[in-house]
C-alpha cells in the first residue's frame, strides 16, 4: 500500500504545478497539520483516495473553513485496509492558542484512547503534528516534543510515527527518519512517500476508512459540500 504523508508546507509539484495522474498511485493520504484547507481538499479531489488529517498549531481556521471531503482523526483510531491509524495533533503549549497542549493534557488524550487501542490490539501508524521528545524535536519551547508520545511508542510499538512541525527547510539539523525501538519516527515536512505491506482486511472493507472510535460530527452550521466548488485551478 502506497501512502503520501504531507505537513507544514504545500508542495508546489502537487498543487501549483499539478499535472493529471500525479496522485493516481496513492492508496491513502495522511496530513500531519499546518496546511491550507484548500490544499487538502485539492488532494482528496485529485487523488481519489481518502485524506485523513490532524490539526497543526496553525490550523486555527479549520472550524470556519474545513478541508472538504477529508476526515479529521484527532483523538481517533481508525482502520484502513487493515492498518490501524491513530491521530494526535497539536504541539506543546508555548503561548495561548488552539491545538496546543501541556504534557498532562497530551497524556490525558492518550489515556482516553487506551480502551480503543486495547480492543484493536494496538496501532500500526501514529499521526501527530509534534514529534516525540528527543526524537527530531527542536531546542526552542515551540518545537519541544512530547514525552507522552515517547511513552506511547514504548507501550504500543507502532511501525511508524509520522509528524511535522519541525521544518526541514529551515536549517533544522535533524534526520528525516529516526529509529526508536520497533518504530520509525518520520518527519514528513512537505511530503514523504511511505510504502507498507498489505495487512489482512476483509475484501468488502478495502478502500474504506473504518472508525474504531466515534467519527467526529459535522458542526451544526456545516453542510456537506463538493470540494470542487471551492478550488482555484
Amino acid at each position: 500500500m502506497k501512502i503520501l504523508a504531507v505537513s507544514d508546507e504545500e508542495c508546489a509539484a502537487l498543487w501549483d504545478y499539478y499535472t493529471p495522474g500525479k496522485l493516481k498511485d496513492y492508496d491513502l493520504i495522511l496530513s500531519c497539520g499546518d496546511l491550507k484547507a484548500d490544499y487538502l481538499s485539492f488532494l482528496v479531489t485529485m487523488g481519489r483516495c481518502p485524506v485523513l488529517y490532524v490539526h497543526g498549531n496553525h490550523d486555527t481556521g479549520y472550524h470556519r473553513n474545513p478541508p472538504l471531503g477529508c476526515d479529521c482523526i484527532d483523538d481517533r483510531l481508525v482502520s484502513f485496509n487493515g492498518l490501524r491509524i491513530l491521530g494526535l495533533g497539536g504541539c506543546r503549549r508555548y503561548h495561548p492558542g488552539e491545538h496546543q497542549y501541556t504534557e498532562k493534557e497530551m497524556r490525558r488524550r492518550i489515556r482516553k484512547l487506551r480502551f480503543a487501542l486495547w480492543r484493536a490490539g494496538g496501532v500500526d501508524i501514529v499521526v501527530t503534528h509534534a514529534p516525540p521528545q528527543g526524537l527530531g524535536d527542536g531546542d526552542d519551547p515551540a518545537h519541544w516534543g512530547f514525552e507522552a508520545l515517547r511513552e506511547l511508542l514504548e507501550k504500543y510499538h507502532p511501525q511508524y510515527l509520522l509528524h511535522g512541525h519541525v521544518h526541514l527547510r529551515y536549517g533544522q539539523k535533524v534526520d528525516r527518519v529516526l529509529p526508536f525501538g520497533e518504530t520509525s519516527v518520520i518527519n514528513v515536512s512537505e511530503r514523504y512517500v511511505l510504502e507498507v505491506p498489505e495487512a489482512p482486511c476483509p475484501l468488502q472493507m478495502r478502500g474504506q476508512v473504518v472508525w474504531l472510535t466515534g467519527k467526529p460530527k459535522l458542526r451544526d452550521d456545516a453542510e456537506p459540500q463538493n470540494p470542487m466548488d471551492r478550488l482555484n485551478f
